[in-house]
């Protein structure tokens, strides 16, 4: 019988894989048997995470570049097809925010910094394209593989404060139907792209908007609890086993889907 939930033995390229979700993300299926290629900017955080790689296997790979910059994701994307002969998904983690693209409980619409927010456009949706574009030129070849694309709760709704992100997010909700259509239509049912919408998990970008050095919640911690049904925060691991599901054959007829993560916050409107 076909074992539809194994990932053993495929090559999955992780963007933003120094950060907390996509990083523990490439670690898991890396357990899982998979080859994985760590991805980011920062060379000192990749190597810290390919230390801690190699400890769980030897098929894993660094790959240091800028998700904005072409040139380093078309090195990235020799590099790894020069190591491991192919690419069988790519997951898109890379992301984040800026200050000024926020909107602050002490500010206004008119404080937006377009060049914060310009930033955080180019970040999130673009740092989504142009890897998909890069990395998925292998799967035109190959006539299999798959796209992971990060969204967000904020994609969907207005979640006050974080304008550049929600829009951010919500193009790349739009971006991954397109591309499921267009892939498919183009080089077939092997190829398929989703998405996984994160509610609110802790890391360290958002752990102090959240939590107070006691542990209790901020105001805006307390906002997301009221509204999320199962009254607390996601662990990390919670999310891999989307991740895994939409990765492997289990969900061969699976493509143009945002799958929420959220312990029902987009489900509940809080009353």
């Amino acid at each position: 019988m076909k074992e539809l939930f194994n990932i053993s033995g495929k090559v999955f390229v992780v963007t933003g894989s120094t950060g907390v979700l996509a990083g523990g993300t490439a670690r898991y299926l890396q357990e899982q048997g998979a080859k994985v290629a760590y991805l980011g900017r920062n060379q000192a955080k990749v190597d810290a995470v390919l230390e801690e790689a190699g400890k769980i296997s030897e098929h894993c790979l660094g790959v240091t570049t800028d998700v904005l910059d072409e040139d380093g994701l078309n090195r990235g994307y020799e590099k790894v097809m020069n190591e491991f002969g192919r690419v069988d998904a790519l997951i898109n983690g890379a992301g984040g925010n800026m200050p000024g693209a926020t909107i602050g409980p002490d500010k206004e619409i008119f404080d937006l910094n377009i060049d914060d927010y310009s930033q955080v456009m180019d970040l999130n949706l673009k740092g989504t394209v142009l890897p998909t574009l890069t990395f998925a030129k292998a799967f035109k070849a190959q006539g299999t593989g798959s796209v992971i694309n990060f969204s967000s709760m904020s994609s969907g709704q207005a979640l006050t404060r974080v304008l550049g992100y929600s829009n951010a997010k919500a193009a790349i909700d739009n971006f991954t139907r397109w591309m499921a259509t267009e892939m498919a239509l183009k080089y077939g049912d092997g190829v398929r792209v989703n998405a996984v919408a994160p509610g609110f998990f802790i890391s360290n970008q958002n752990r102090a908007l959240l939590l107070n050095e006691d542990g209790s919640f901020t105001e805006r911690g307390q906002q997301v609890i009221n509204k999320t049904p199962f009254r607390r925060f996601g662990e990390q691991e919670e999310i891999y086993g989307t991740i895994h599901y939409l990765l492997s054959d289990a969900a061969s007829f699976v493509t143009g889907t945002v799958a929420a993560v959220d312990g029902g916050f987009s489900s509940f409107c809080g009353v």
